[in-house]
């Protein structure tokens, strides 16, 4: 299967490793990540004010390359994949605000002709694994199961909210990691600060509340005997590292790639 990939500025900049894990597992899968051609910053945030249209122009643009080429558009950072699908949640029930971006877009060097109103199917790479792999198969494919290890999920904010436009997993319980670290073999804990803030948007603003809410989280999971915190957030994982996390924390495709044995790979740079 092929799907249509948009890394996001920091799996191709700072997280390397992590943009490779996700290609090389999802390869081992069955699943082709294709890379869109000449993506640009996604925006970093959504922003709700209705005449905000240049900041989205990138993720109209990466959503109209995968309807080109008839493909889900993948995402492995949830700020990324909470712009690029609150945007095309616009492009689909917004029409004034569909009409001004392709109007836009109409200006483009390059333009086919065709408008874009939101055809295009945006995935989360762990709605990848879990509704288009399926977990069985993963679990069957684990080289190197975490048996025993003790795995705290932190969704944090914006893979799950807003909840009705994103429909990712339940706002309050969600599950879709803990499944997917049982899969691994590993054991999922789970705490009350799961799906909370860890402060990431307010860190140069006011470095104390963010360090605040970030050991919070990471204390609750210690507290519920947590030995490692997983999480799908580039900038939560540096968030919660930065502010002494009282428990390491690793990225998902990390976890993936070492149950899968992929992290053996020296060409991981």
């Amino acid at each position: 299967m092929k799907v249509s990939y948009f890394p996001g500025c920091t799996l191709r900049t700072k997280a390397k490793k992590l943009d490779f894990y996700a290609r090389k597992c999802a390869e081992i899968l069955g699943v082709e990540m294709c890379e869109i051609k000449d993506w640009q910053c996604c925006g970093g945030v959504f922003v709700s004010a209705k005449d905000e249209i240049a900041s989205k122009l990138s993720s109209v643009r990466a959503l109209k390359a995968a309807k080109k080429d008839g493909q889900p558009l993948v995402t492995v950072c949830s700020a990324c994949h909470n712009v690029i699908k609150q945007t095309n949640h616009e492009m689909q029930t917004d029409k004034d605000f569909a009409a001004k971006a392709n109007l836009y877009m109409s200006q483009d060097k390059d333009f086919d002709g065709e408008d874009y109103n939101g055809e295009t199917e945006v995935l989360h790479y762990l709605e990848l694994l879990k509704n288009t792999v399926g977990f069985d198969k993963i679990k069957a494919a684990v080289k190197n199961p975490l048996t025993g290890r003790k795995v705290a999920a932190y969704y944090g904010c914006m893979l799950l909210r807003p909840g009705k436009v994103m429909a990712f997993d339940d706002v309050e319980n969600p599950s879709i990691i803990e499944d997917f670290i049982r899969a691994l073999g590993a054991e999922p804990v789970i705490y009350s600060m799961r799906n909370e803030c860890c402060g990431g948007y307010v860190a140069l603003e006011d470095a104390q509340s963010a360090k605040k809410k970030s050991n919070a989280v990471s204390d609750n999971a210690k507290a519920n005997g947590a030995e490692v915190i997983v999480t799908a957030c580039p900038l939560c994982k540096y968030n919660l590292i930065k502010n002494e996390s009282s428990v390491p924390v690793v990225y998902f495709t990390e976890l993936l790639a070492e149950a899968l044995g992929v992290k053996e790979d020296n060409d991981a740079e």
